[in-house]
């Protein structure tokens, strides 16, 4: 079976933001602490905001056998600003046809969890820095994707 992907419709975003929310807490805690899973994900999504956000962007919402069960969506800049596969979903292609059907996909800041994923696919980091939520620091990386590289 290979998930289905689909445009972004508005009334996708709570169940978005829920999928965020699992994959950070259900995935990233091997690693990043706690109270860093809870600064980068605490449960209080704008929707507002982001249905603007997935709006403006190409967003891509990944469904398995009719479930929601991931997202992408990309900038105009050709900035990946988020990309998530519920944590019940892992390591069924899912996000490598997400990323290959954004191929414009430029440049992100990857968490250290998805870092070894983009690296697979031919991603480079750039940097890595420190970015503050709430307070709390958490490392990421700054990454960009060569052209040749964009369907791997």
């Amino acid at each position: 079976m290979r998930p289905v992907l689909r445009p972004y419709r508005p009334e996708d975003c709570p169940v978005l933001a829920e999928l965020f929310y699992q994959t950070v807490h259900g995935v990233c805690h091997r690693d990043y602490a706690p109270d860093q899973l809870d600064a980068w994900a605490d449960g209080q999504v704008d929707l507002a905001a982001w249905d603007l956000s997935f709006q403006a962007h190409t967003t891509l919402v990944a469904e398995w056998d009719g479930v929601i069960v991931g997202f992408a969506d990309l900038g105009q800049d050709g900035y990946l600003d988020r990309l998530y596969v519920h944590r019940d979903y892992q390591g069924r292609g899912i996000a490598t046809a997400l990323l290959n059907a954004l191929p414009g996909a430029t440049l992100t800041h990857a968490s250290l969890t998805a870092r070894p994923f983009l690296e697979r696919r031919g991603w480079q980091v750039v940097r890595e820095q420190q970015v503050e939520r709430h307070g709390v620091k958490l490392t990421n990386f700054v990454m960009v994707r060569r052209a040749a590289d964009a369907r791997l």
